[in-house]
């Protein structure tokens, strides 16, 4: 990678996190942290606001935009691949929003590209197991929850088929067994609580923030699941 291609690489990164640290560019783009100084510097001599946050890294002066993202064929096809995942893997809400992100990317496209891109779009097919169909659309408002710290309140139906209304802290989403689980601390157990989110009734934001402040990784959760993937 040449250094101009590496400093929008750099620019792009910074973007998408509220900060990075030299040390995850330097990983990121397989370079020294010297150079990495070097490069925020000649990103600042280019008139781009990079600014530094001790103990917490870079970040881009809140206004600052790039013109609009241009994307290679191969990064637009990848994109549509995933879509076919999407559909298949996800839930309702999901591929909505995936749907419009996507029609975002092709509408900066090339024509030739866009071409190249219907061709593709009836040639790729995905067929999974016929017991898994999220036909929930649940999983953008989980995420939301889990992302802004909001205590959820869920009816969930257990295997006995009993229904139940639980207030919970949601820490993290997994996917296992062919299914998405929720994981989160419940107010009626006392502790966390593996909830399967296709049996999911209803799911309604609360607005109200955690009352707990140290919750476990959801890595470290998975190490407790009965299965192996």
């Amino acid at each position: 990678m040449n250094r101009i291609d590496r400093l929008l690489g750099i620019l792009t990164l910074l973007q998408t996190k509220k900060y990075v640290t030299a040390e995850a560019i330097a990983s990121k783009f397989q370079i020294s942290v010297r150079t990495v100084y070097r490069d925020i510097k000649a990103l600042g001599e280019q008139g781009v606001p990079v600014s530094f946050e001790q103990h917490k890294g870079y970040f881009v002066v809140q206004g600052y935009f790039l013109p609009p993202v241009s994307f290679t064929s191969e990064e637009a096809n990848a994109l549509l691949l995933m879509e076919n995942l999407t559909k298949r893997f996800a839930d309702k809400s999901i591929e909505t929003h995936y749907s419009s992100a996507l029609n975002k990317v092709k509408s900066v496209l090339r024509g030739s590209q866009k071409e190249s891109l219907e061709l593709l779009t009836n040639t790729i097919f995905l067929q999974a197991p016929a017991a898994f169909n999220p036909d929930f659309a649940y999983l953008s408002t989980l995420q939301k929850a889990i992302s802004g710290r909001e205590t959820l309140e869920i009816d969930y139906k257990n295997q006995a088929e009993e229904v139940s209304t639980r207030l919970i802290e949601p820490i993290g989403l997994i996917f296992y067994a062919f299914n998405w689980h929720l994981i989160g601390w419940c107010y009626k157990r006392e502790e966390y609580r593996d909830f399967r989110v296709s049996r999911m009734q209803q799911v309604k934001l609360t607005g109200q923030p955690f009352r707990k402040n140290d919750h476990i990784e959801v890595g470290e959760y998975m190490k407790l699941l009965p299965v192996n993937y």
